[in-house]
């Protein structure tokens, strides 16, 4: 245990693994794998709208049907009922590689060569295969397809270069192809029957007649590396797309025998998929470097459907003039350069990135990575995150026929951008007015502006000493947002104005002998929060701090050691200092002495990071460490270690998450930070202080295969409408979720607060009667308001009769309410499902009303008391509450209740020894249920009611534990 705890990963689009493509009704999703999860993409604009459970392994192959989905990892493969596990199926005794939907079966096949046919139809936990395939020990297989109309019939790839159709009922083997001396990486069937495309590793495509097995036509890649990807078109023009281990996808004319297109820059790493969609002109392509796209021809109708909201805003002449321009709108395919439109995608880093740090209150996160991207990902809403423009890098790339990352400016090995908490701040107003961002690059002289507001590159370029240029290594942005400061690696700083990009002076010290700032690189530069100071240090070890404004050099010392990163805090002037010997040390620059020294990393250091309270020090390491200093107390508190090692770290402004970055690791991975939602008031009750405890990282998906195993509960339908944002809900319970009752807030919430209402409510003055009334009809006064007459001598006696009646049925302890007869029944039955939903349905005063009428005022006669029926009716109550919260059923409406009941009858369990028992239960019960909820969601808050009185009610020889369940975190 310790302060921060995995929360989930973000940044991963998908992996290595091909996806699996179906449609529900008239919209199209796709199923990937990132790593361990999976995660399913409306194809429309490509929104994610399923993310499966975190599985014990990678996944190694994909298929999907319907609302099902089959993932096989190691050597067992998962049935997944939207994100939920329904059956694990596990005959194989090797790694599965390959999944194939086959009617109303599904294919494995093993590395091993072993083939199993699945029904899937009516799943079960322990489903056992319908049949089993040997293969050859001499095949190994490495693509399986299905062609069309060949009924019970399927055709395996090798890696030795042959092919093989078996016919998986009679499990035979009915022909083997001789194929073509190459390893066969890919093979998918045409819409022509008896003709299937085989893609080798030496970069050959051969289009094959399987029937009289003859070769009809052979393409060849222009680029090196084997043909990955395979698709046919469907919309009745003869092309067909191959993509290869290069990144390039080629279109080729089946008809006139020759390519058509090439789209250079689709990917930068090797095609995992291609699909055409069912009769549209769209291509759909997966990549090894984490990122998904849609290109080709949006079509007349699909452009009109999109665009219809646009167009009802138009007039008749304008609308006329749209239609023209829509109806001439043409397929790319077919035009001279043959080269698609990208419609969608979704992309993250295809190399791990550097530097981190939030931004905009925490919601976002700016990151830069080894593949030359600037990108900002959003913790909130997966759709929001982006890649930042560099200036038409697309159409430069088309134009010089080169990759887009050839032309994409260099790494990012260090960048500052203008920090706000709040939306009133100046800073935001600068974020509005100019650019708010800077970034030194690998290798660059100049360093670049971005204006976060367009998403894209700024408008200047700054270049710090033209006559002696030499690489930018460090930045810094001023509080006000109106200048960086920029350090390169010959010593020289410089300031420059953000909003003109123009420079305002450098910073000399004329002690150094090359007449600059520092004697070698400036490691490091930073600016106090009223543009008085401005601190650098050198490589050397060499602190100096300047007058911001006149750039005189006011003082310096020496650390004696190599500063390899330094991290300035602004609200009290402290600066963190890494030196080669794996040593923080934090200096007060405005005292100029050292003031802390931390020591415990055994390997460089790579990052160290602030909290917004300035109390926390946070530090990684190539060790695999992340150790959190306090600063006041001057000692390690805490210490986690990763089995891959810190690159980079962000803590949010409101101290919620961490953002970590690792070595070979494309994503981001994010950390809770427990102190902040726990409950302990001393962080030693969770810091593991100077010990190291082990932790692994962060999932993609926070649910485990085993939370959701044998569970029906749907989080996600695909639904076969369009709209697929609804969701369905069952009476079944979520594991370790609590579930709501969806009444009114003020239905609830009165039950609390009944007797300030009635204070509240309470007739300043007694009721008057009528001005005018029938004077020969005599009534009574109501309450209600209402006029009620006399009752008739008749109706006096059968009132009588009545109150006999139920005198008499008091006597033979029957429940003369509806209440109790209901909280009886349920009781017998073991089901209170009809009771709740009768007390759901009562008003908050009537609720009210029922529970007081049973309440024990002349309890003198103990004896007595003990065979009183509403004593027996308060047990069942606690029976009924030790239920429904052991269920997590109407959460909030029961704790409500419980809170109104014990007022009313606290003191009758507090005298009853019988009750007490009952209200032991509950207290463990809850505090239980509460745990687990705190435990599970520690990234989000709501309000609720607690039950602070059941430790009066059950008396002081209880050990009572304060649950603070005022403020809980669901």
């Amino acid at each position: 245990m310790g302060i921060f705890q995995p929360f989930r990963a973000i940044g991963y689009i998908t992996s290595s693994v091909p996806f699996s493509v179906q449609r529900l009704g008239t919209e199209t999703f796709v199923t990937v794998s990132v790593g361990k999860a999976f995660q399913v993409y409306n194809c429309e604009k490509l929104t994610l709208v399923v993310v499966g459970p975190e599985l014990p392994k990678k996944i190694r192959a994909l298929a999907s049907y319907r609302e099902y989905t089959f993932a096989a990892y190691g050597n067992e493969i998962g049935v997944f009922r939207r994100a939920h596990q329904v059956a694990t199926w596990s005959r194989h005794r090797a790694k599965v590689n390959l999944l194939l939907l086959f009617g109303e079966h599904i294919l494995s096949v093993d590395v091993e060569g072993n083939l199993f046919i699945w029904a899937f139809k009516g799943i079960n936990q322990n489903s056992a295969p319908v049949g089993h395939i040997t293969l050859d020990e001499k095949f190994t297989p490495s693509c399986i397809v299905h062609p069309d109309t060949y009924l019970n019939k399927v055709i395996l790839g090798s890696q030795e270069g042959y092919l093989q159709l078996w016919n998986i009922s009679t499990k035979k083997k009915l022909y083997e192809f001789k194929g073509w001396n190459s390893a066969i990486t890919s093979c998918v069937s045409s819409p022509a029957l008896d003709v299937v495309a085989v893609g080798c590793a030496d970069g050959k495509i051969h289009v094959h007649n399987i029937r009289y097995d003859e070769e009809l036509v052979t393409f060849t890649h222009s680029t090196r590396g084997a043909v990955t990807a395979l698709s046919f078109s469907t919309d009745g023009q003869p092309l067909l797309a191959s993509g290869g281990s290069s990144g390039v996808i080629s279109i080729w004319n089946l008809e006139k025998r020759r390519l058509q297109s090439v789209i250079r820059e689709a990917h930068d790493s090797s095609i995992i998929s291609l699909h055409f969609f069912a009769s549209e002109p769209v291509l759909m392509s997966s990549s090894a470097d984490n990122s998904i796209k849609i290109c080709g021809s949006m079509g007349v109708r699909t452009w009109l459907g999109r665009t219809i909201k646009v167009l009802k805003c138009l007039s008749k002449t304008m609308l006329k003039i749209a239609m023209i321009v829509i109806f001439h709108k043409k397929w790319k395919f077919n035009t001279s350069d043959g080269d698609p439109d990208l419609l969608a995608f979704r992309s993250g880093h295809s190399a791990p990135p550097l530097c981190i740090r939030f931004y905009d209150e925490g919601r976002l996160i700016l990151s830069a990575g080894q593949d030359r991207a600037f990108r900002l990902f959003s913790v909130v809403q997966d759709q929001q995150s982006r890649e930042l423009s560099q200036r038409h890098v697309s159409k430069r790339a088309k134009k010089l026929r080169v990759k887009e990352e050839e032309i994409k400016l260099k790494p990012v090995i260090s960048f500052d951008c203008v920090f706000f908490l709040s939306k009133t701040t100046l800073a935001e107003i600068r974020e509005r007015d100019w650019c708010n961002v800077v970034t030194c690059h690998m290798d660059t002289a100049q360093a670049y502006v971005w204006r976060l507001k367009n998403y894209v590159l700024g408008e200047h370029i700054l270049n710090p000493s033209p006559e002696n240029p030499t690489p930018v290594k460090a930045c810094a942005i001023t509080a006000c947002g109106n200048f960086a400061v920029l350090g390169t690696a010959g010593g020289w700083i410089e300031r420059f104005n953000l909003q003109s990009g123009i420079s305002r002076g450098s910073y000399l010290d004329m002690s150094e002998r090359s007449s600059c700032a520092h004697h070698g690189e400036v490691v490091g530069v930073a600016c106090d929060s009223t543009n008085t100071l401005m601190i650098s240090t050198g490589y050397h070890g060499d602190i100096k701090v300047w007058d911001f404004k006149g750039r005189e050099l006011k003082s310096r010392w020496e650390i004696g050691s190599s500063v390899v990163k330094i991290v300035y805090y602004r609200p009290n002037g402290l600066l963190a200092t890494v030196t080669d010997d794996f040593v923080v040390r934090l200096f007060d620059v405005i005292a100029l002495r050292m003031v802390r020294k931390f020591e415990g990393h055994t390997d460089r250091i790579t990052d160290l990071c602030f909290s917004q309270d300035g109390k926390w020090l946070l530090s990684s390491s190539m060790d695999g460490s992340l150790r959190i200093w306090d600063v006041i107390l001057a000692r390690q508190i805490d210490a986690i270690h990763v089995e891959v090692s810190i690159t980079g770290l962000s803590l949010s402004p409101n101290m919620e998450v961490l953002a970590t970055t690792h070595v070979d690791q494309n994503g981001i991975y994010l950390w809770v930070n427990q102190s902040m939602f726990s409950r302990a008031s001393n962080i030693d009750s969770y810091a593991n202080g100077k010990e190291v405890a082990s932790v692994k990282l962060p999932p993609v998906s926070w649910m485990k295969s085993s939370q959701v195993q044998d569970s029906d509960e749907p989080v996600m339908d695909h639904l076969e409408s369009k709209d697929t944002s609804a969701f369905t809900f069952q009476d079944q319970q979520i594991p370790d979720l609590v579930t709501l009752s969806l009444l009114p807030k003020s239905q609830w919430q009165s039950l609390i607060n009944l007797d300030i209402i009635k204070v509240r409510n309470k007739p300043i003055e007694p009721p008057k009667k009528p001005e005018k009334v029938p004077f020969f009809l005599p009534s009574v006064p109501s309450l209600s308001g209402e006029i009620l007459f006399k009752p008739s001598t008749t109706a006096n006696a059968e009132n009588a009769k009545t109150d006999d009646v139920e005198n008499n049925a008091s006597k033979f302890d029957m429940p003369p309410s509806q209440f109790l007869q209901l909280l009886q029944s349920s009781a017998e039955r073991k089901n209170f499902s009809a009771f709740t939903d009768y007390i759901k349905g009562l008003s908050p005063s009537t609720l009210d009303i029922e529970l007081r009428m049973l309440q024990i005022v002349d309890d003198d006669d103990q004896q007595e008391l003990d065979k009183r029926p509403e004593l027996l009716a308060i047990e069942l109550l606690l029976e009924y509450f030790i239920q429904e919260i052991s269920c997590r059923n109407n959460f909030e409406f029961i704790q409500a209740v419980i809170r109104l009941f014990l007022k009313v009858h606290g003191e009758t369990i507090r005298r009853q020894s019988r009750l007490q028992e009952k209200a032991r239960q509950l207290l463990d019960i809850q505090a239980t249920v509460w745990q687990r909820v705190d435990k599970l969601f520690q990234s989000a808050r709501c309000m609720a009611v607690g039950i602070a009185p059941i430790a009066s009610a059950i008396g002081p020889g209880i050990d009572w534990m304060e649950l603070g369940l005022q403020k809980i975190k669901v």
